[in-house]
């Protein structure tokens, strides 16, 4: 594995045989993660003249047709081409190899609990991460700097579908028609790029505010874009990505790991994908 390690020490080696997928599934029934009020993902036989697309309705194979919105449906990983005129895609920022990481559970608190603040300025009732929380948790002691972050942050508030699979206990849950989710504090944010942090995964559907008036402050921050910009020659980390929408199996420790982003090569700012985490073994 790569990244700095203390003098001395060898960096852990990667257990290729543990990989832990931090996607959300998508069954196409009508369950799936929604967000930003995207239509539901939706899944349709071809149909063809002579083919029906489906071997129940007598056609050779099964055909479907796919229709989603990566950055509203289920776990997906984006560029800063989603916020720039030119295009970027995020398969190709994605790396390939397994990246040195670390795992962190963080509880959001409300944002009146909390001097950190976002753009625009937090509502009453909001919840955010925040740079204490992070602080707080960080290990000590750590065998790499790791150039990848998973929070972990509990289940969704923002979902038509009950969560698949394990998550950390409830949070307190507003009302379906007044929630939002939680998001992360600007100064959160400068933390994460401050510590090197190149690629994010998070639980929630985005890093920022689902209405903060186009701000998207979180987003600019980590990209280093600055405010109102859309070019991306003025993006200072445009070789980083966001991963949202990811759901991390509460067996999972907290602590050092490794991390993969696994997208298709498919053209976008975004791009579902399938993180991957990898626990480590000591040399």
């Amino acid at each position: 594995m790569s990244g700095a390690t203390a003098a001395g020490r060898r960096p852990p080696r990667i257990d290729l045989g543990s990989a832990v997928s931090l996607a959300r599934p998508l069954a196409f029934d009508g369950g799936d993660p929604l967000h930003f009020g995207a239509p539901a993902p939706r899944r349709r036989a071809l149909q063809l003249p002579g083919f029906s697309g489906e071997v129940a309705r007598g056609a050779s194979c099964n055909c479907a047709t796919l229709e989603l919105t990566p950055h509203c449906n289920g776990t997906h990983t984006e560029s800063v081409a989603h916020l720039v005129l030119e295009p970027l895609d995020a398969c190709e920022v994605a790396p390939l190899e397994p990246l040195p990481a670390l795992l962190l559970s963080l509880a959001p608190c409300s944002a009146g609990d909390t001097d950190e603040d976002s753009d625009p300025v937090p509502r009453p009732g909001d919840r955010l991460l925040t740079r204490g929380a992070l602080r707080a948790a960080w290990p000590a002691h750590m065998p790499f700097e790791p150039r990848a972050l998973v929070l972990r942050t509990g289940p969704p508030t923002f979902s038509a579908a009950p969560v698949r699979g394990p998550t950390l206990p409830a949070v307190p849950q507003p009302s379906p028609e007044d929630a939002v989710p939680p998001y992360l504090s600007r100064q959160l944010v400068t933390e994460l790029v401050e510590r090197g942090v190149e690629h994010l995964v998070v639980e929630l559907p985005s890093i920022d505010r689902s209405h903060d008036e186009g701000r998207l402050c979180g987003h600019r921050l980590f990209f280093g874009l600055p405010p109102g910009s859309v070019r991306l020659a003025e993006a200072r980390r445009a070789g980083c990505t966001i991963t949202e929408f990811a759901q991390v199996p509460v067996q999972l420790a907290d602590g050092p790991c490794a991390l993969q982003l696994t997208t298709p090569r498919i053209a976008g700012d975004a791009v579902p994908s399938r993180p991957l985490l990898y626990r480590l073994e000591a040399a």
